[in-house]
């Protein structure tokens, strides 16, 4: 019995890796040109916003919480940079992640210290970011400079490489480093299994939860950058749906939503599949076989949530059985 759970979890966790990989042999058999280097450098170079906001993601549901606000804060952050990008790059990057990172030191406030709960909270400050966002903007789009070379942290290659990638990549391995070498990464864990046997081991829960938050603001501060630079302007109104974007990778990326379990490479590849599956159907449209408007990219990110957190709980029911 044991032996046939640890089976079960194994493939909750992991089989998102096989999806992506069965995913992308349909479409290197299907579609010419699925493998080419334009397809997929195009696809690394739009999809790393996502990337950045499901890795905040990640860590904030590890520790048995969520933060609805990225996408907001995307929004906001790209409005951001993109009033400051006439000063260079750096400073325009550093607007963005900026705000980002204000938004997400105060949703840390709110839950570790007012003890809101992280739905209302995030919840508030969503709705929040967005109305700055478009009082920053006066409710228009906002031109970004092509003198200063902040566009090539979105346009730009290192080589073949997408900068923005390249961005995503390293956040990645960062994340990955922190979540498995440090304290942080083992009380982050111990957080989403039990907060409170946590606390009473006197492990810093509430400085390390205010992290978490913090840091998924940067990341969508950061995404905001990368949006305002990849598509020339601040997009006060951009962001819609993408926490569900995010939430979606995660889960799909075995990361339980009660916390205590999760991977940063899993989570890379529930975005990955996510984001192939979108340009898959993009390459079906091409072809003439079906007719799917961009509304329906919102139908199966809700679909794939759905299904993965049936399993979840199947397999969280499977495991209680077996304790």
């Amino acid at each position: 019995m044991k032996r046939k759970l640890d089976a079960r979890i194994l493939i909750g966790t992991y089989g998102v890796v096989l999806a992506l990989a069965l995913l992308i042999a349909f479409g290197w058999w299907r579609y010419e040109n699925f493998l080419g280097l334009f397809n997929v450098m195009s696809v690394l170079r739009y999809n790393s916003m996502f990337a950045l906001v499901a890795l905040g993601m990640c860590f904030v549901i590890m520790t048995g919480g969520i933060d609805l606000s990225v996408g907001s804060t995307a929004a906001l952050g790209s409005v951001a940079a993109a009033l400051a990008s006439p000063y260079g790059i750096l400073p325009g990057a550093a607007a963005g992640i900026g705000v980002g990172a204000v938004v997400g030191a105060l949703n840390g406030l709110l839950v570790t210290r007012l003890n809101i709960m992280p739905f209302i909270a995030t919840l508030a400050t969503m709705l929040a970011a967005s109305g700055s966002a478009l009082l920053l903007a006066n409710n228009q789009s906002v031109s970004v400079s092509y003198e200063s070379g902040f566009t090539s942290l979105g346009q730009g290659n290192l080589w073949v490489l997408p900068i923005p990638a390249l961005i995503a990549a390293g956040a990645y391995i960062i994340g990955s480093i922190v979540l498995n070498y440090t304290s942080a990464g083992r009380t982050i864990l111990a957080i989403g299994g039990n907060e409170e046997a946590s606390r009473l081991m006197g492990l810093r829960t509430d400085a390390i939860k205010f992290f978490t938050y913090l840091a998924s603001g940067g990341l969508a501060g950061l995404a905001g950058v990368i949006l305002a630079a990849q598509f020339g302007a601040g997009q006060p109104i951009e962001g819609v749906g993408w926490e569900l974007f995010a939430i979606a990778a995660v889960v799909v990326g075995g990361t339980l939503l009660t916390g205590g379990v999760g991977s940063v490479g899993t989570t890379l590849a529930g975005v990955l599949l996510l984001g192939i599956l979108f340009n898959v159907l993009n390459f079906e449209n091409g072809m003439g076989w079906i007719s799917l408007s961009a509304y329906w990219q919102s139908v199966i990110r809700g679909a794939f949530l759905l299904v993965v957190v049936i399993i979840q709980a199947r397999l969280m029911t499977s495991r209680r059985a077996a304790l």
